[in-house]
């Protein structure tokens, strides 16, 4: 597997994906990604805590929609990147129509 390394190009998009077979991209925004999925880490460490502790139902639920609203927030973000970089990409270079397929499957099950 080859990995990328972004150099001179927009940070906002991933430019520079890699072809389908490789799968490995460094994600603009890693170390901003990382900081949220940790964050969500402790949320979750706060609902197991909760249930542990017989918390009132409502505010495990609500809890449970935070999480939900942030896991939801950061795919935005990578799916944000991946149609800036790799699909607009894959457009220009060859009419994209596998891609934009892998696309709409990931947004599907997004929306689910």
């Amino acid at each position: 597997m080859t990995r990328h390394k972004q150099q001179g190009t927009d940070p906002a998009s991933c430019t520079q994906c890699a072809p389908p077979q490789d799968r490995v991209v460094e994600q603009p925004h890693k170390k901003a990604l990382i900081n949220r999925i940790r964050r969500i880490e402790g949320q979750v460490g706060g609902v197991l805590n909760m249930i542990e502790n017989d918390r009132y139902c409502v505010d495990i639920l609500t809890q449970i929609s935070a999480v939900k609203s942030a896991l939801d927030g950061v795919a935005i973000q990578i799916l944000s990147s991946h149609a800036k970089g790799c699909v607009r990409k894959a457009v220009q270079e060859d009419g994209g129509e596998e891609t934009m397929e892998e696309l709409l499957g990931i947004i599907r099950k997004l929306i689910r």
